[in-house]
């Protein structure tokens, strides 16, 4: 009896993995279609609202901000962007 058990155990086990795999690609899609879009294109750029800032602003936050905030940021790939071509989504309402 139990070396027929033992036969079905890789199978158990490559369903509950299957499984798995499945609840976490329907997660990752829920929370790619609530993202926020990156940057319309009748914004105004972070160089034309900074324009007193010759060197460029940077976006790195100091204080505490929220959890949709900081995944807008990354969304967003604000720690990759470079001046002038940091979106405003970056900067902290």
């Amino acid at each position: 009896m139990t070396d027929k058990l033992n036969r079905f155990w890789p199978l158990i086990a490559s369903a509950a993995f299957a499984i798995l795999l499945a609840a976490n690609a329907a997660q990752s899609a829920a929370s790619l279609r609530e993202a926020r879009p990156v940057a319309q294109p009748d914004t105004q750029t972070a160089e034309q609202t900074f324009a007193d800032a010759p060197d460029g602003v940077d976006p790195m936050v100091t204080g505490p901000v929220s959890a949709v905030f900081k995944q807008r940021q990354v969304s967003a790939n604000c720690d990759s962007a470079v001046w002038p071509n940091i979106p405003m989504v970056c900067y902290p309402d």
